[in-house]
């Protein structure tokens, strides 16, 4: 099982990148613009806060010592832990993003590929699921940062009550998308302000950032190592890159604001793998010179991990309500609320107790990039070939947009 897991990651990653480089060369000078296009900070804040979840505040710190310890895990011996980290979360896997936003806003709708009846359930399917993977990591990890309630380690009834409200929250914010967008611009200031707060805290001067963020400098010396797995744990970020890849593109895509496809692309590798590389390299230096986060930080760290949680979970809500007609016009608000978290919450015990796995759910949309890769091949070959533009009505709307402006 573990053997057919590392050639399915395998596959859908090289078939990824390989997508990647056709769709840039291909529609090099293309304008890409979504239904409801926003500005691109507007943009990149609602796809950063969205693509990314409460993982990204929590891991590092206990991840630091699993890259550090060559002797354990040789396999991490090439290159220093703030690289590895950076290189499981930055610059080269937002490739997957670029490729599926373009995808949604370009191709997508020549092709309707996620309009067949069984590509959508089971494109929702795997939101559903994913975003009860979120929920449940939050959960995993409450007791390592919060070990004033109960022993600093086993997940209590407390946490189980912070996560429910969680869901709650998401589910509420995702009643209306004005919400979704408020938080999106809201988390990234949140998150700016924890950089700045943490910075401080550890008295980290201009010199020493700076030796310290040019360590990331091994991951793009390494670049091509970090393409295919690693190890199994490796795996397990990219099949989790994947499972999120079709649904934060199908997201994130309504909001791009017409930059040309080779923008997009640089913006996507660039734009969030800045504060992710200041955020990263802040981590390494507390964990590098043993500087505690307990107290005040740690409670910061919650907030924003909090803010994370909820902002992926909205929009992802969001976009598998819409996509199934389970909305609050058709349902009532609070029908609506209360089905999602009784859904939501019911998977995140499932995921917490290891009976679903994000492995699975990775493959399966790998499996999904294949199908549709074949259904236009196939299909819509020629159709696909002749795009010279994004759709005719969101080109009309951007230029209406424009000329308010």
């Amino acid at each position: 099982m573990a053997a057919a897991l590392t050639i399915i990651i395998s596959f859908g990653i090289l078939m990824a990148l390989a997508l990647v480089v056709f769709c840039v060369v291909k529609w090099w000078n293309v304008r890409v613009i979504g239904v409801t296009p926003v500005s691109l900070f507007t943009f990149i804040a609602i796809l950063f806060t969205s693509g990314l979840d409460v993982g990204l505040i929590m891991f590092p710190l206990g991840e630091f010592p699993v890259y550090a310890d060559t002797a354990t895990a040789p396999e991490y011996g090439f290159t220093n832990p703030l690289a590895i980290e950076f290189g499981f979360w930055g610059f080269l896997i937002w490739g997957f993003y670029f490729l599926t936003s373009f995808y949604f806003c370009v191709i997508e709708p020549k092709v309707k590929f996620f309009e067949i009846p069984a590509v959508r359930i089971l494109n929702n399917i795997v939101i559903i699921g994913t975003c009860a993977f979120t929920a449940s990591l939050f959960l995993i990890y409450l007791p390592f940062y919060i070990p004033e309630i109960g022993d600093g380690e086993t997940v209590v009834l407390t946490f189980y009550i912070i996560v429910f409200c969680v869901i709650l929250a998401a589910a509420y914010s995702s009643t209306d998308i004005k919400f979704v967008r408020i938080l999106s611009v809201g988390s990234t200031f949140l998150f700016a302000a924890l950089i700045l707060l943490m910075w401080i805290s550890a008295g980290i001067g201009l010199g020493e950032m700076g030796s310290t963020v040019s360590l990331i400098g091994g991951y793009f010396g390494n670049l091509h190592k970090f393409i295919l797995p690693i190890n199994d744990y490796h795996e397990f970020y990219l099949f989790w890159w994947f499972a999120w890849s079709i649904m934060i593109g199908q997201f994130t895509s309504r909001f791009v604001g017409g930059l040309k496809t080779q923008h997009l692309l640089l913006a996507l590798l660039v734009v969030p793998s800045i504060p992710l590389a200041l955020w990263f390299s802040i981590l390494y230096y507390y964990y590098a010179n043993e500087i505690s986060t307990a107290g005040l930080l740690n409670v910061a760290m919650i907030v924003v991990g909090i803010t994370f949680v909820i902002n992926s979970l909205d929009s992802l809500i969001r976009l598998y309500s819409d996509n199934l007609s389970i909305t609050t016009e058709r349902f009532g608000k609070l029908p609506y609320i209360a089905g999602n978290v009784a859904v939501l919450f019911g998977l995140t015990l499932l995921f917490q107790s290891q009976w679903l796995q994000i492995q699975w759910i990775g493959a399966v949309v790998v499996g999904i990039y294949l199908a549709c890769v074949a259904f236009i091949f196939f299909t819509r070959r020629g159709e696909v070939m002749a795009i010279k533009a994004s759709p005719e009505e969101n080109t009309l709307d951007f230029h209406k947009i424009e000329t308010v402006h």
